[in-house]
């Protein structure tokens, strides 16, 4: 089994990988109910924590599922906080020496690109292969707080950045629209649940770059553009139009995120489509991007909920399903790479 952890933000997770059957087990621990009262996350605060609830967590699991057949220790080596995951390297290096088994990088953003296969795989392992023997070219859309990008993944599991985020990633504009309408942190859930009673069209905000040979996002005019038509309002008449403005605000935002979606798809002969990322977890992006889709007749594969977030399955999923991506030379030496690309060696298509 892999054994697997996860601290570059604000989660400590812990997973065990059977190859045999898939995801095992799976041990998480939320910050976000320390970090609500901060309105975001402090890098000091989500440190010690991952230092306090490690230990507990790899407790459960040992417990639970044990670790006498973990033959590889796998560990978030970046991108990130640099000293979140210095906690999780320096816990996985530990457990490598207890254990005698090799501890081995996993890079965070290809771990989000691989987890909408992490499903799939679960349901039939031995098929796994052959099933998506079809699938390559695939056209990954990872959307976070901290990222927003476009990627393909071909057939020997070489990743290549298609487009990213010119400013502001889209998790990051709807924390910051939520914050602007006097929400909570983090923002993006609260924004959705408004938004279900409100008017997406009742307010016309800006969609970033909308040339077609441009595949970039861009998402800080939009949040400009609330700004503005909130000191156009009274208050009285922005907490009257709250599920208005946040349905308008998520709609302008999950557009953006479609029309680059396919413009790409255009551009190149894909056999699937995927989501991955925090934001990937909003309803109304998941359905508008099924229908998508479905259009254009190509499978869809979405990371299941508890695996759009930071979590420690990806990672130990990654291990198995990405050797191209994973660093298995360093060893116990190991380090820490905050600003780790997607692309293995990185590569950007212009």
């Amino acid at each position: 089994m892999i054994l697997a952890l996860e601290s570059s933000c604000d989660e400590s997770a812990v997973a065990l990988f059977d190859p045999a059957v898939g995801i095992v087990g799976e041990w998480i621990h939320s910050q976000i109910a320390l970090h609500e009262k901060h309105g975001g996350v402090v890098p000091d605060l989500a440190t010690r924590e991952h230092l306090r609830n490690f230990s507990p967590l790899l407790g459960l699991a040992r417990d639970e599922v044990g670790f006498s057949n973990v033959t590889e220790v796998a560990v978030t080596s970046g991108p990130g906080l640099a000293a979140c995951l210095a906690v999780g390297v320096a816990a996985a290096k530990s457990l490598g020496l207890g254990l005698g088994v090799p501890v081995v990088g996993v890079n965070h953003l290809r771990a989000h690109a691989f987890s909408p296969f992490i499903g799939r795989y679960a349901a039939a392992p031995d098929r796994f292969e052959a099933e998506l023997a079809s699938r390559w070219p695939h056209l990954g859309l990872i959307v976070s707080g901290g990222n927003t990008l476009l990627c393909e993944i071909s057939r020997d599991r070489t990743i290549t950045i298609i487009s990213t985020t010119r400013d502001d990633a889209a998790g990051e504009a709807l924390d910051k629209g939520a914050k602007l309408l006097g929400l909570g942190y983090p923002g993006g859930p609260l924004v959705e649940r408004l938004a279900k009673t409100g008017n997406p069209a009742a307010f016309d905000f800006p969609r970033g770059i909308g040339r077609r040979d441009n595949l970039d996002f861009s998402f800080s005019g939009l949040k400009t553009s609330l700004r503005y038509q909130i000191e156009k309002m009274s208050l009285e008449d922005v907490v009257a139009q709250m599920p208005d403005l946040c349905a308008s605000y998520q709609q302008a935002v999950i557009d953006a995120l479609l029309r680059k979606l396919r413009f790409a798809f255009e551009r190149a002969d894909y056999a699937s489509i995927g989501l991955s990322g925090g934001v990937a977890n909003n309803s109304r992006l998941r359905a508008e991007l099924s229908e998508f889709a479905q259009t254009v007749g190509v499978p869809l594969f979405l990371a299941e909920p508890r695996h759009t977030g930071d979590n420690a399955g990806m990672i130990a999923f990654a291990a198995w399903v990405d050797p191209t991506g994973v660093d298995r030379t360093a060893g116990m030496s190991l380090a820490i790479d905050p600003n780790a690309s997607l692309a293995n060696p990185p590569t950007v298509v212009s």
